[in-house]
């Protein structure tokens, strides 16, 4: 709750920093608590503004609303890895490469005072030479590394690898805690295979860390932002690692620790029978956040979660032909856009509420839907729709056998706050505190294997796929982990 005297010394607070800009640091950057502070190694792929790294990061640098208040985690970031910024420094040195890829310019002033000449070109003159092309002002602003400036700002240590991250430039283990963030990246991006998939390289940065940790003895908490990997079998390497040096592993996205509207889950040891996730984005972007948040309510069913049998990637006519069918369920699509405060179609041409379903304008509005299906172990259905051009946000709806149906909306605030990142942030904060996580990291090695296998049946032209290797068996938290206040 804010009071008056929170409002007088924060409003006092913010008048000071704008007259002396240094206290930033000494306010709100870091942390002032009187108990020591969790020393935090961040790894990422890129930190510019609006990265996955820098909207994450900066919670544990500035801190976060939480809860009706401001908090400042108890963390001292001690050290920062960039991977873009090395990959970067390192190819800036080839001239030639930088020729090729069109980031370079003439330079009529004769050669360089110091440095190779480039490669002979017999369409230019002896006298011309290659150097860098300066990002241009739009450029910088949308992929300008904020790396240096942060640095100097809350006073961490800017690392060239993970290992002199983990060690801060010692040679023992110097940090608490680890959090990574691995993304695609503008400048230099990672490589996709035939599949579409990103090849990015989180099983790298983890397993350069458990090297570590198994080298000196010493292992600390790690947290792993979305999927684990690309691939199943690195997801599973990386988790039996875990168990073998005894750390406490957690991963996965935002979306299950959100808020909810209205505030309902799926009763632990309900019989779920069927569950429709509606959400948006492309193939690889936020569908492992959607499928995320469908497998955190299935997994409250009874039993627990005993793994997939078999799944199948829908789109086009497809998608729709599956519902007629009966493949998914119309009433939970239904049902759970009932829960969306962004539909389109007539809503957004002229205020008139309108039935997506009913009156069968999806088709008209989603020109390229996807869907998603997945048949569990023990015979339940649940079916992700992604409908581009239908709405804007996360909704579901689930029907149990003997109540009524359970629907939802995942709330995700916009942009800049992304308040939801603030919630995943608490959660990060309480594994590192506890030493334990507050959720099964089983739960994001099943969905990074479902996402893998759905892109395995859109390659192989949109086949079911038996999935044996899915057998994934945990129970969930007791508690319901996401943000009620």
């Amino acid at each position: 709750m804010l009071t008056r005297r929170r409002f007088v010394g924060y409003s006092a607070l913010s008048s000071s920093m704008l007259a002396y800009p240094s206290l930033l640091h000494s306010a709100f950057g870091q942390t002032s608590s009187a108990q020591r502070p969790i020393r935090l190694a961040i790894l990422g792929s890129t930190y510019r503004r609006g990265s996955d790294m820098q909207t994450i990061a900066d919670r544990f640098l500035t801190g976060f609303p939480y809860e009706g208040g401001w908090h400042m985690p108890n963390v001292k970031v001690a050290s920062v890895y960039v991977d873009e910024r090395i990959r970067k420094a390192s190819a800036a040195s080839n001239e030639f490469e930088l020729a090729v890829t069109g980031r370079a310019r003439r330079r009529q002033q004769g050669p360089p005072a110091q440095g190779p000449a480039a490669p002979a070109d017999p369409k230019r003159a002896p006298d011309e030479r290659w150097e860098p092309i300066a990002p241009s002002s739009e450029e910088q602003g949308l992929t300008n590394d904020l790396s240096p400036e942060r640095a100097r700002q809350f006073a961490f240590r800017l690392c060239h690898n993970i290992p002199e991250a983990l060690r801060c430039g010692g040679d023992r283990i110097a940090v608490d805690a680890v959090l990574t963030i691995v993304e695609q990246c503008n400048d230099f991006p990672y490589a996709t295979n035939d599949k579409a998939q990103v090849l990015l390289p989180q099983y790298d940065f983890f397993e350069q860390c458990a090297q570590v940790f198994e080298t000196e003895k010493h292992s600390v908490p790690y947290f792993n932002h979305k999927q684990l990997s690309f691939s199943f079998s690195e997801a599973e390497a990386m988790v039996k690692a875990a168990e073998r040096l005894k750390f406490p592993l957690m991963a996965g996205s935002s979306m299950p620790v959100t808020w909810r509207l209205p505030d309902v889950d799926v009763p632990l040891g309900a019989r779920v029978q069927e569950a429709v996730m509606v959400g948006v984005g492309g193939l690889g972007t936020m569908d492992f956040d959607a499928l995320e948040a469908l497998q955190c309510m299935l997994e409250r069913r009874k039993g627990g979660e005993t793994g997939v049998k078999s799944v199948q990637f829908l789109q086009g006519d497809d998608v729709w032909a599956a519902g007629q069918a009966g493949r998914w369920s119309k009433e939970l699509l239904s049902s759970a856009l009932s829960r969306s405060d962004t539909p389109m179609g007539l809503t957004m041409l002229d205020g008139r509420n309108q039935d997506l379903v009913g009156d069968g304008v999806l088709p008209q509005l989603v020109k390229d839907p996807a869907a998603y299906c997945i048949e569990y172990t023990d015979g339940t259905k649940g079916t992700l729709l992604m409908l581009n051009g239908a709405i804007h946000d996360f909704n579901i709806s689930a029907r149990l056998a003997g109540q009524e149906m359970v629907s939802t909306q995942f709330f995700m605030p916009p942009t800049p706050n992304e308040t939801y990142s603030a919630c995943l942030a608490a959660k990060i904060e309480q594994l590192y505190e506890e030493r334990k996580a507050p959720y099964p990291v089983q739960r994001t090695l099943l969905t990074t294997g479902l996402l893998e296998a759905f892109l395995n049946s859109r390659h192989r032209l949109n086949q079911r796929l038996e999935t044996p290797h899915l057998a994934v068996n945990y129970q969930p938290p007791t508690e319901s982990q996401y943000a009620r206040s």
